[in-house]
């Protein structure tokens, strides 16, 4: 072996470290809690409950020598519905394990809670049951109608157990002409649950695969113990039901077994047979009712024709068609006298017709309506130069009243006082200044004369003295 070394080179340098920020320790904590353990069923007595206004309930779950720090957010907490939390309380609960990064404290948040002895399937049953209640999956006004006579019946169960036999059994006894399609799935056992969510959906778009559409899907299998059915109270399979655009039936164990399959479906049958009965209308009844239908109808036609003869003997003796020949003969006649009338009857009539005319044409120019008009307009002049020269001397004497009353009214107006030479004084305000000691010294007077006014301030406001302007 051969051995090189560098004398030249030096030791390596160490690598500088890499430093982590406490969330970034805190996220990667719980990274390894979430996907190391992730969820888990954990056993302890509750201390140092706390329950939040928000609805939130925190606690420790301890034992002799650990404690855990749990936390219940408000939805879970409302599906305890009769379980009340105490300090004390022994339980068993059910959550996923985490981080709550602000404190850097590991905690698990808690999902389902039950007390110690219950059985740990029952408690899983009710919580999901109360989930998917909570969100409306079985909602009473979201459950179809089924079709009253279905042709195609869709199947998901075991093609070997018994419910099957019993179903069709039943089916075909009621109703032959029914058809079946089955698609085929394990009923129990772990990957069940998936098996049976795919086989709705699958029959629900049978189309796609080629095969005729199904007009009602049933779900079902026989009885048995709570874990025997357990996969049918998987939300997997309840969600596949409440999607599926086919209307489904839920025909799971016995009478006393429900499962969450049960509460999606459409409709619950109690047992496989059950179910077909519910599905097929029995055909003797069928028959019975159609047997009942044509009676009806038989009594309602010979009714109708009994009826129709007696309208027929009726009509059979009326006058009118008893001696149709007699009847003719007698319009005939009627058909005679009238035309023998209108021959005669044109000179008859016109003649007077031509005699009114002529005296309403003399009336008419009687009262011509030319004439009438000129002697009106003729009126109407007269009248109106009768009532036309009063008027006029009146306008005219007016005229000459006024012009009296406007002569002797300039000769009294200011105005012609001031063409003579005369002028007006006022104060500021024009109000007129008829006596000397009415005028202040420092008053501003206004003179009016006949082209013009002038301003002047008072300097000397003796009575019987003139002022200077």
């Amino acid at each position: 072996m051969q051995l090189d070394f560098d004398l030249h080179r030096g030791p390596p340098l160490p690598t500088e470290p890499k430093i982590l920020s406490v969330s970034e320790l805190t996220r990667r904590v719980r990274g390894l809690l979430e996907d190391g353990i992730g969820e888990a069923w954990v056993e302890g007595e509750i201390s140092n409950l706390r329950r939040q206004a928000s609805g939130h309930q925190y606690f420790t779950l301890k034992d002799a020598s650990s404690q855990l720090s749990c936390v219940m957010f408000k939805r879970s907490a409302a599906t305890l519905r009769d379980l009340r939390l105490a300090d004390g309380q022994s339980v068993q609960v059910f959550g996923g394990i985490s981080v709550y990064e602000a404190r850097g404290q590991y905690q698990m948040i808690v999902r389902v809670v039950q007390n110690r002895g219950e059985g740990v399937l029952q408690a899983r049953f009710e919580a999901l049951k109360r989930q998917l209640a909570d969100e409306g999956l079985f909602a009473t006004e979201k459950k179809r109608a089924l079709p009253r006579f279905p042709r195609r019946v869709g199947v998901v169960t075991s093609p070997t157990g018994a419910a099957i036999r019993d179903f069709l059994q039943v089916l075909h006894r009621r109703d032959p002409g029914i058809a079946v399609l089955i698609n085929p799935v394990r009923v129990q056992g772990r990957g069940a649950a998936a098996e049976i969510a795919r086989a709705i959906e699958e029959l629900g778009r049978a189309e796609s695969f080629g095969l005729p559409p199904v007009d009602i899907i049933v779900l079902t299998r026989g009885g048995g113990s709570i874990e025997d059915l357990w996969e049918f109270n998987e939300e997997i399979v309840a969600r596949a039901i409440a999607g599926s655009p086919v209307p489904v039936v839920s025909a799971i164990g016995h009478e006393i077994d429900f499962t969450i399959a049960d509460f999606a479906a459409d409709l619950r049958a109690p047992t496989p047979s059950a179910a077909a009965e519910l599905l097929a209308a029995d055909r003797t009844e069928i028959l019975s009712r159609l047997g009942q239908s044509a009676a009806r109808l038989t009594r309602a036609c010979r009714t109708r024709l009994d009826l129709t003869g007696l309208q027929v003997n009726a009509l059979s003796q009326a006058s009118a068609l008893r001696e149709p020949a007699r009847r003719l003969l007698d319009l005939r006649q009627s058909l005679d006298r009238a035309s023998a009338v209108l021959a005669q009857g044109p000179s008859r009539v016109i003649e007077p017709s031509r005699q009114r005319l002529s005296r309403c044409q003399a009336r008419l120019d009687a009262q011509f309506p030319g004439r009438a008009l000129r002697e009106a307009r003729l009126r109407c002049e007269m009248i109106q130069q009768r009532l036309g020269e009063p008027v006029q001397r009146q306008r005219i004497a007016q005229q000459a009243r006024l012009d009296r009353l406007s002569g002797i009214l300039a000769s009294l107006s200011p105005e012609a006082t001031l063409v003579r030479g005369f002028t007006i004084t006022t104060d500021r305000e024009g109000n007129p200044l008829t006596s000397a000691k009415k005028i202040t010294p420092g008053m501003l007077i206004r003179t009016r004369f006949s082209n013009g006014e002038t301003v002047s301030e008072v300097r000397d406001g003796t009575p019987n003295v003139g002022s200077e302007t």
